[in-house]
């Protein structure tokens, strides 16, 4: 199984938000966003593993600010790292107003896919080579990444988060 690049997966879904997506505020609902960026990095899966792809774990989702009503929304995905069977995808989304000129990073996330067969077994995924300076940084901070998931969901005991313990040894020294 040939490794893939970065910007092989790289994705960009563009939403306009109109008066059902809103909240009384007249703000993007989050459940409605969270919504896209799933449609959005399953894409980006999709593109990397060539395979079916679903949800595993929605993690890190941070809101930084609110996105109006009419606002269109660009959601950019892209593999950050393949592990076994399973791929990390990190999004960033961004609100613009297309009148007053103004584009604002609202929000990123990373989620994770499990590539499937046509039976629902699990299956590997390609490699991901990353070549730029961004695209390695994101890369090696996807085990750790991915050892806090397996904890936090009961998977890993903390005492085998190698990567993670390493980082909080580097800090004390």
């Amino acid at each position: 199984m040939q490794g893939k690049r970065p910007k092989d997966s790289y994705t960009i879904m563009n939403e306009l938000v109109l008066p059902n997506d809103t909240n009384t505020l007249n703000n993007l609902m989050g459940g409605r966003l969270l919504h896209w960026m799933d449609i959005a990095s399953a894409i980006s899966a999709q593109k990397h593993c060539n395979r079916i792809v679903v949800t595993a774990s929605v993690d890190n989702v941070s809101f930084k600010a609110p996105i109006k009503l009419g606002d269109v929304i660009s959601i950019e995905a892209r593999v950050s790292r393949a592990f076994t069977t399973s791929v990390e995808v990190r999004m960033d989304v961004w609100a613009e107003n297309i009148p007053s000129g103004t584009r604002v990073k609202s929000n990123e996330a990373y989620y994770t896919f499990v590539a499937l067969d046509s039976d629902g077994n699990t299956v590997k995924v390609p490699e991901l080579i990353p070549e730029t300076p961004e695209e390695i940084l994101l890369f090696e901070g996807a085990l750790r990444r991915r050892q806090l998931r397996l904890i936090l969901g009961g998977k890993m005991s903390p005492d085998d988060a190698t990567e993670l313990k390493a980082l909080f040894f580097a800090a004390q020294q």
